[in-house]
């Protein structure tokens, strides 16, 4: 390391892309609300962080408290450490049995990029798309409990329409214990997911039932060994 260098990477400096909004001044956890024992700023970053000391028995969500978006598009940073598992929570519900838990769709994110990209329904459908798919989700049909329609953590609905690359060709995209860039589309049914400019899951929901038209933003630290989530660059279009 050059004298002068402190190891910190700082954030970008690019100009927000237009009709995005920054929704994290980069200093304070302001319009934003979760518990304080693992979530924090830090150089510029929004840390989430489980500690031998604070481990979890339930995943705890950061949740913006700006409104709850319908159609928009989301931009951020992340960098998550290799044993981390996170995710972006949106459309989504506070799950009220918990303190600070949400319930509804997610592009996961893991530090072993086993999941990230993917679309996991949190507390609901479970798995929608995995990493390499473009995905409909058919109408539950006969409507009932969701457990009975979830099969080896996935929804049974799900039906593969495209195949968008090979996952693990895509997994190779996907920096490891650095930062990557996070982009959803989420307009109508139609939820996007791209890391670093490529599109890794696609879901078209048509199941009238179960879907969400509009909801909470969050971020979350999922139950597990300790670990590190940072957040930059978090920016908001409403479409």
């Amino acid at each position: 390391m050059k004298s002068g260098e402190t190891g910190i990477v700082p954030p970008s400096t690019a100009p927000e892309p237009t009709g995005f909004v920054s929704i994290f001044d980069g200093k304070s956890l302001s319009g934003w609300e979760g518990d304080s024992t693992y979530w924090r700023v830090e150089d510029g970053n929004i840390v989430g962080e489980i500690t031998p000391e604070t481990i979890l028995d339930a995943n705890s969500f950061l949740i913006w408290q700006g409104g709850e978006p319908a159609d928009f598009e989301l931009k951020l940073e992340v960098n998550i450490t290799k044993d981390g598992n996170s995710g972006i929570n949106y459309r989504s519900e506070r799950f009220t049995e918990l303190p600070f838990a949400l319930r509804g769709y997610q592009a996961d994110i893991d530090g072993k990029n086993a999941y990230t990209g993917q679309n996991y329904e949190e507390r609901k459908r479970t798995t929608l798309a995995y990493i390499g798919q473009k995905t409909t989700i058919d109408p539950q049909t006969p409507a009932g409990e969701l457990r009975d329609n979830i099969e080896r953590n996935a929804w049974k609905g799900l039906r593969v329409i495209e195949e968008l690359g090979d996952a693990d060709s895509l997994r190779t995209l996907i920096k490891s214990e650095d930062w990557n860039m996070i982009h959803l589309v989420v307009k109508g049914n139609v939820m996007k997911h791209f890391v670093n400019g490529v599109l890794i899951s696609e879901v078209v929901d048509e199941d009238t039932v179960n879907r969400s038209m509009k909801g909470l933003l969050g971020i979350q630290v999922h139950v597990g060994p300790p670990m590190q989530v940072k957040f930059r660059n978090i920016q908001l279009k409403e479409l």
